[in-house]
């Protein structure tokens, strides 16, 4: 088939890569603009961008689809199918109306839940045992049209977003291939989502990073591993800020105010959480370091007991 690629993460690039071994035509491909990074803030492109240039396609990044040229671009592309995997932005219904036979999205939730932007990380950080995800035909709404396919996914214990991340785009590649052979076979499914069940996987902001102590050591445990490695849970202790990638519950309980330190030693460092059971950080990384065991860290920081994270 035709097909007119639409992403822009590291998360897409799979599904990409699986459409050209598949054969498929792929017309062009639409990702968003080069952006600043690194201390230079040198203009970098997408990972989708990247991939795209490496197997000769042609890379279109428009601001968005208010200027015509972008719609007239699609247009005269002819796609087919028009496939979106966390492209970033929202496709107007002059888009949505050109291909023939649609536009797929791969969204990495068991639709209706954790529609939105953010679903791998909403889920690890509520606590989700199963996630998964889900091929569907974009409609108007956020993420609300019908479902093609979707496959379930178990999320480890102490599973963080990123590894999480890893096993999902390998299998959203291929979930997306076999929708395209059903497609391409007139075979698709169109599945009406259940309205009720919905929920929303909102944008992951700073305020969201920031670690509350007077929860439980689980709800800490799980905010941690769903923001590692990016952007990364955080608090502050003697007025330094201190970003968190791994946590472990302990068997440990003690009466102390919640972010107190309990001990910090070679095992790491030991903080009592809201409902009395002392949580261990094992991975920190201080701004502008590297991450690193929170035993190296304590040889070069001060943290003693009775510190008090979070102010």
């Amino acid at each position: 088939m035709r097909i007119l690629f639409m992403g822009t993460p590291g998360f897409a690039v799979p599904c990409l890569e699986k459409l050209i071994a598949d054969g498929h035509e792929v017309c062009g491909v639409f990702t968003q603009p080069d952006k600043p990074r690194g201390r230079g803030l040198s203009l970098c492109p997408t990972p989708v961008k990247e991939a795209a240039l490496r197997s000769g396609i042609a890379v279109y990044q428009p601001e968005g689809f208010k200027n015509v040229q972008s719609v007239k671009i699609i247009t005269s592309l002819n796609p087919q199918v028009i496939v979106v995997v966390a492209y970033g932005r929202i496709l107007p219904e002059t888009v949505l109306n050109i291909p023939a036979l649609g536009c797929i999205n791969v969204h990495a939730s068991l639709l209706p839940k954790y529609r939105g932007a953010a679903p791998i990380q909403r889920a690890v950080i509520d606590g989700e045992e199963v996630t998964g995800l889900a091929t569907m035909y974009m409609a108007k709404g956020l993420d609300t049209g019908d479902i093609i396919l979707s496959e379930e996914l178990l999320i480890g214990q102490n599973e963080t977003f990123g590894e999480l991340q890893d096993r999902m785009m390998l299998l959203g590649a291929k979930l997306l291939s076999k929708t395209l052979t059903m497609i391409e076979s007139g075979n698709a499914p169109r599945i009406v989502q259940d309205d009720a069940a919905f929920s929303y996987a909102k944008m992951i902001k700073k305020a969201d990073c920031i670690i509350d102590f007077k929860k439980s050591a689980l709800q800490v445990h799980n905010l941690v591993r769903g923001l590692s490695p990016s952007p990364s849970a955080n608090t502050i202790i003697c007025g330094i800020v201190l970003k968190v990638h791994k946590t472990e519950i302990t068997p440990l309980k003690s009466d102390k105010p919640a972010g107190i330190v309990i001990k910090a030693d070679a095992d790491g460092i030991f903080v009592k959480c809201g409902d009395g059971t002392v949580i261990k950080f094992t991975q920190v990384q201080a701004l502008g370091g590297k991450r690193m065991a929170a035993a190296d860290y304590l040889r070069g920081h001060s943290i003693k007991e009775g510190c008090r994270f979070g102010g």
